[in-house]
């Protein structure tokens, strides 16, 4: 066999379509073995191929990625961390998919969890020395601001009755 030629994605791919399906999967195999961003399709390849009763390509030896099962049950993947897997967990949460995407019931605890906090900051600013000053200055602003008020609205009545 001849190497396909690199700038023609489409030859490549009738050769590929006309294999038998044994094949393709072994092809795959070791085409997707090594690559983490196609891990998930490695992981399939290889299942789907050891269904066939051929656990390796015969004559081809691939690297197999670390962390991705060889075998076992269907959607029995490791996730090793990425997009919507939380800090420090390793895996999967009952919190994301199995896509990895935030269920609504995540999204919505997490929400009111930071509503939370900001208004438990706000309580415990004015339980604090520093939030009772800011509170106690702004008091004073007010009461002096009506004491001014008051002053002129005398002095402007004083005005009148003369």
């Amino acid at each position: 066999m001849s190497e396909p030629n690199a700038g023609d994605p489409g030859a490549l791919a009738a050769r590929l379509a006309a294999l038998p399906d044994e094949q393709l999967l072994a092809v795959l195999v070791v085409a997707t073995a090594g690559r983490e961003e196609l891990a998930s399709l490695y992981e399939v390849a290889t299942r789907l191929l050891s269904e066939t009763g051929r656990a390796t390509p015969a004559g081809i030896a691939g690297n197999v990625p670390t962390g991705i099962p060889t075998g076992g049950e269907v959607g029995a993947v490791t996730q090793l961390g990425g997009i919507g897997t939380p800090a420090g967990s390793g895996g999967a949460t009952a919190d994301y998919t199995g896509g990895g995407m935030p269920t609504f019931d995540s999204v919505r605890d997490k929400f009111q969890r930071r509503i939370g906090t900001a208004f438990g900051h706000r309580e415990l600013d004015r339980q604090s020395g520093t939030g009772r000053g800011v509170e106690e200055q702004w008091e004073a602003r007010e009461q002096a601001a009506r004491e001014r008020l008051e002053q002129i609205r005398t002095s402007l009545h004083e005005g009148d009755r003369r």
